[in-house]
């Protein structure tokens, strides 16, 4: 029997913080929580936009600025939480041109890791129960992690490879934080998971012809968004769900389908490569764990 929202337990009394939730699986993820009684704060980048969406939604909906790609943004919002239940790293770019972020980072992996490892880092003392991250299918697309050249100093800029790398970094650093915490007796927990594939408008900023064609074409190998929300929902609120799975779906290659324990790649499992992204990570951003 496929799982949907409807079993998510009551929810009032629970704060979740959603990064990049003024649209896509962001959006609904906010919708489905506020819905069940959550308090849902939407960490964004764009806050007009973020309180456009909140005004939308039905129940205590509240916004907040973030900007993943300026570590000092990231480090402002931190200071500012209080404490919470749930944070759920859902903001990311895809297949963008290159650039880099203001603290230098290449931006895809600066955004979709760095900036949600840092986050993650400053918050977790505040986190009452639960992380959960948003991989992506894409990371198997890369080879390797280029452990020694992850901001792209030394070779040649591949948009596609940066967004695999970038989701690859979010899934093994879930696996490491649901490790480490294991480790430290924790009882927090932390989630990787995946939407499959849905027209959202993380297809529309490639700066490429591509964005006018894309989303028809998603539209018929993938899911609606709503439905590609049910995996980071599952994770999210489900009391016994397993943090050492990779949830999402299964279907037509993982574009689509209900939520279910999900194959990953072989380089996705290499714990050594876990760690050395973490010591890295937190040499690039400065944010340091305490567990």
């Amino acid at each position: 029997m496929a799982w949907k929202p409807t079993e998510i337990p009551d929810q009032t009394g629970r704060t979740f913080v959603i990064t990049g939730a003024n649209g896509g699986l962001g959006a609904e993820t906010t919708k489905v929580l506020a819905a069940k009684g959550a308090t849902v704060i939407m960490a964004c980048r764009n806050a007009t936009k973020a309180q456009q969406v909140a005004d939308a939604i039905p129940g205590d909906v509240r916004t907040a600025s973030l900007d993943l790609s300026d570590l000092a943004s990231v480090r402002a919002f931190a200071d500012k939480t209080d404490e919470f239940d749930v944070l759920i790293n859902n903001a990311g770019l895809m297949n963008t041109p290159f650039s880099r972020t203001k603290d230098g980072f290449e931006t895809q992996f600066g955004v979709n890791h760095l900036g949600h490892f840092a986050l993650t880092g400053l918050l977790l003392d505040r986190i009452s129960d639960r992380v959960v991250t948003l991989a992506s299918i894409a990371h198997k697309q890369t080879p390797k992690l280029w452990i020694d050249d992850l901001n792209y100093e030394n070779r040649r800029y591949q948009r596609n490879l940066a967004y695999a790398q970038a989701k690859l970094s979010n899934l093994m650093f879930a696996r490491e934080l649901q490790r480490r915490l294991a480790e430290s007796g924790s009882g927090k927990r932390s989630y990787a998971v995946h939407p499959g594939v849905s027209a959202t408008d993380l297809f529309a900023h490639t700066e490429t012809p591509l964005d006018r064609i894309s989303k028809p074409f998603i539209r018929l190998i993938g899911h609606a968004p709503a439905k590609a929300a049910h995996s980071t929902l599952f994770a999210a609120t489900m009391p016994k769900a397993d943090p050492e799975t990779y949830w999402g779906p299964t279907r037509l290659m993982q574009s689509q389908g209900p939520v279910q324990a999900s194959p990953s790649s072989r380089l996705s499992r290499n714990q050594e490569l876990w760690r050395r992204l973490w010591d890295e990570s937190e040499r690039m951003t400065g944010v340091t764990y305490k567990f």
